[in-house]
């Protein structure tokens, strides 16, 4: 989940969530064990809200302000100190949270609602302004807060190791030779190196854990008994661990396209690997019925013999000086994430083949950010730490080899992407044992193909969170795609929203109802 499709409609920018192939932002996902015996008890570190009222500095009043970004004019903005070291949150080291804040203007007031777009690493400021796509204005009768998780886009400090890494065209990234190998472990533990240089004491403390104790800081700092959340992609999890520390201080909650809690992180991306290929299978077959359209085969087997064929002419002579066989990777694969997309990818990749890479470097600039780092650095130094990766790269490897076969458009570059992590400069943590016993009614929304997130992890949340209520798209393959004008969906979440009406509760492991997902566009 590198970015977040919402979040590609809000601001006109892919994993996610918040979030694309080897370098685009975002969070790539997830399936596995029931409890692994690496997570941790959930009493042990758990905090409770009214613990954490006694324990931590009362926040400073919020000084609101207009946005300095034209697209947030109907908000307000402001910056929140939270304590660096949750550990010590009295030791007086802090970060700073950029927040914008979109008021209610409709009775009844239903509280505030935090948003979250995925990633980890995307910028969330804009979704203070989603609540105007809540069907009936809903939407209009909460307070929608849009915030930058800490290192993240305007937050301070601001996370960022080396801003040209993602610059193309980049090395390339398989077949795995010796050659491949060698350059890629040499580029990602220098990556790791400087993100320990650029980021000094604040990778210690970039975990979901810590962003969820900076909610609950946002809570106090916006004098709410309680707090709804909308999560999309990443901030599914962090949603998750957010109602496991805090279920007290819970209101309504929507995780659309749900991490699997038993798979953070390195299993998560495996599955992920196997879940693109599918996707990106169903995108060539479109493209194939599209061939008088864009003329890139008749075929599923042509198209992809057609994508083979163009990866190896960027091989040897890069269009436009920017766009190699990893660059046109990381572009396709936003179809992957949703199938509106399609035409867009389409479109660029046939004007490529013919002679006009403009289309192509624009869609892929869009996704990768090769100018800026931020995203990458800091979907690094959550993962990283939220869990341990393996050391050895003989266990890469082994995994890579495995998967390869079957699902070869995302393995390699997804295991380079995350290579960084085999000697990332800050020590792992242990994941929050998700628990949502105590949770009040939340809904949960995933399409069941859905790649970044496979659909198998809302129903592992849907386990666990005994009141919850997963609303299901069959067949549908788009990731993080609620409020996008699916009337059935967007309905069922403005009814939640608006007086937290759910469907009744299925027994067994499975959706408690169903919409129809939206289909591909037909050209």
């Amino acid at each position: 989940m590198r970015r977040s499709p919402l979040l590609v409609a809000i601001v006109a920018v892919g994993l996610a969530c918040v979030l694309v192939a080897a370098l685009g932002i975002g969070l790539r996902a997830l399936g596995g064990s029931s409890h692994p015996p690496t997570e941790r008890a959930a009493p042990s570190r758990s905090t409770t809200a009214e613990q954490a009222e006694q324990a931590w500095p009362a926040p400073s009043a919020i000084a609101w302000h207009a946005c300095s970004d034209p697209s947030l004019a109907r908000a307000r903005c402001a910056s929140v100190a939270v304590p660096r070291d949750w550990s010590t949150p009295r030791d007086g080291e802090t970060v700073h949270l950029a927040i914008s804040r979109v008021m209610h203007t409709t009775a009844p007031y239903d509280g505030v609602m935090l948003v979250n777009p995925g990633g980890p690493g995307v910028s969330g400021l804009a979704l203070s302004t989603v609540g105007a796509q809540v069907p009936g204005r809903v939407g209009d009768r909460y307070d929608w807060i849009g915030f930058d998780p800490r290192g993240v886009g305007a937050s301070t400090p601001r996370l960022s190791c080396d801003a040209h890494y993602a610059a193309g065209p980049r090395p390339r990234f398989a077949p795995p030779t010796k050659a491949t190998v060698a350059t890629w472990l040499g580029r990602s533990a220098a990556y790791a190196a400087a993100c320990g240089a650029a980021g000094g004491a604040l990778l210690d403390h970039m975990t979901t854990e810590d962003s969820a104790k900076d909610m609950e800081y946002l809570r106090l700092a916006l004098h709410a008994p309680r707090i709804s959340y909308y999560g999309y992609s990443y901030g599914t999890y962090l949603g998750q661990v957010y109602a496991t520390l805090f279920p007290s201080r819970v209101d309504r909650m929507v995780l659309d396209s749900n991490v699997d809690p038993r798979r953070v992180w390195y299993a998560a991306n495996l599955d992920q690997d196997v879940a693109f290929q599918r996707t990106i299978e169903r995108f060539f077959a479109w493209v194939a019925r599209a061939d008088p359209t864009y003329h890139l085969g008749a075929t599923t087997a042509e198209v992809e013999q057609h994508y083979a064929q163009t990866a190896q002419t960027l091989a040897g002579s890069p269009a436009g000086g920017v766009i190699g066989p990893d660059e046109l990777a990381d572009t396709v694969l936003e179809a992957g994430y949703v199938t509106a997309e399609y035409p867009a990818i389409a479109g660029a990749w046939a004007d490529l083949v013919a002679g006009d890479p403009t289309r192509l470097i624009d869609e892929w600039r869009a996704i990768d950010s090769p100018e800026d780092d931020n995203g990458y650095a800091v979907y690094l130094a959550v993962e990283c730490t939220d869990a341990s990766w393996p050391r050895a790269f003989s266990s890469w490897e082994r995994d890579a080899d495995r998967i390869d076969g079957a699902a070869s458009f995302e393995t390699w570059p997804n295991t380079w992407f995350n290579m960084p992590c085999r000697t990332w400069p800050a020590p792992p943590h242990t994941p929050v044992a998700i628990d949502g016993a105590a949770v009040p009614p939340a809904l949960l929304v995933d399409e069941t193909l859905d790649a970044a997130t496979p659909y198998e992890g809302s129903l592992e949340v849907r386990s666990r969170f005994p009141r919850a209520r997963l609303l299901a798209e069959p067949g549908g393959l788009s990731h993080a795609d609620t409020l996008s004008g699916n009337s059935c969906v967007d309905g069922t979440i403005a009814r939640y929203l608006d007086d937290g009406g759910l469907p009744a509760r299925k027994a067994g492991r499975q959706a408690d109802a169903t919409c129809a997902p939206t289909p591909p566009p037909a050209r």
